[in-house]
């Protein structure tokens, strides 16, 4: 099939929507699929349209539906999909999601909050993460706890610099935050974090593999967001043996399951201080975050993201 793949975010963005589309194209194509990405609809031939985002790809989808009326139509729910514009701007989003055959969601608990209406179309297709090829050691003189994650408000980008703020003099606690600072005001809210807070570091947009390499030098990895559609760094992470640390939000349960032991209420500094701290101190909490998270690591292996596109695509065939 000659499928196009829509998304908000340019060629050469390291933005997660660019990513995943990137991801999912090299998919698509292992199955044999002729795959075209963009950031519009432009009214080009295709079979497939694939639509990142319904409200941001709004214009695209509407455009895709009137233009080629019997072809297939499928809508990634993002987390601003889901938690945002849904409720903000709900007559543009509800329209993409009508036009829709099929709504893609990135973990089981997104169904609930996409409307009863729809949940015939929902697919939920997990998204994967190669193994590291290399081993590196996590570094021994730090108890090192990455950010990986831009700096914008949704990502409640400072929440862990916050927690360790107060700890005791003794911990070796670190937090190494890498992603870019999507205004000015954020930047300069780093820079100032880092002159207060000599456990905070922040090393702005780098590399696939200088982030895979932080990842594996880390202890921990905190995702403390506001909200996720299902963060493609807790596949990575727990594919790479590193233990996660999340707010309690749905995208994040889940991913990891609803009796996972590492979440703390979003954006509590303290009650997450405290168990990063339990972390570093307690051997036993540790190595409980290890064994959750391995349990949960097969859940993200490339084979099975693979294998649940080609039931959705299956599926279209079949209408």
């Amino acid at each position: 099939m000659r499928i196009t793949m829509v998304t908000p975010a340019p060629r050469g963005s390291r933005a997660s929507n660019r990513t995943t589309a990137v991801r999912w194209a090299r998919i698509l194509r292992s199955l044999g699929h002729r795959v075209d990405v963009s950031v519009d609809y432009e009214g080009g031939p295709a079979d497939v349209l694939i639509a990142l985002h319904a409200w941001r790809s709004a214009e695209a989808v509407l455009r895709f539906r009137e233009r080629l009326p019997g072809r297939p139509l499928i809508v990634a729910l993002t987390g601003t999909d889901l938690y945002r514009f849904l409720h903000s701007d709900p007559k543009i989003t509800l329209r993409s999601m009508d036009l829709a055959d099929r709504l893609v969601v990135l973990h089981k608990a997104a169904t609930n909050s996409v409307p009863k209406q729809f949940h015939e179309k929902v697919c939920v297709i997990m998204q994967s993460a190669e193994a590291p090829r290399r081993s590196i050691a996590p570094t021994q003189r730090n108890f090192n706890v990455c950010v990986i994650g831009h700096l914008r408000d949704e990502k409640d980008p400072l929440r862990a610099a916050y927690a360790v703020r107060d700890v005791p003099h003794e911990s070796r606690l670190r937090v190494v935050h890498l992603g870019k600072a999507h205004t000015e005001e954020w930047a300069r809210a780093a820079r100032e974090e880092m002159a207060r807070n000599p456990r905070y570091h922040w090393r702005g947009e780098v590399p696939f593999w200088r982030v895979q390499e932080t990842l594996l030098r880390s202890r921990l990895m905190v995702l403390s967001s506001r909200m996720e559609g299902g963060a493609n760094v807790i596949s990575e992470a727990l594919v790479s043996g590193v233990p996660v640390v999340a707010s309690r939000i749905e995208g994040s349960v889940g991913l990891l399951g609803g009796e996972y032991p590492g979440y703390y209420p979003t954006a509590d500094s303290a009650a997450l201080g405290e168990i990063l701290l339990r972390a570093e101190q307690d051997s036993q909490f540790y190595a409980l975050l290890m064994d959750a998270c391995a349990a949960r690591a097969p859940l993200f292996r490339p084979e099975r993201e693979r294998q649940a596109w080609y039931d959705l695509l299956t599926s279209l065939d079949q209408r």
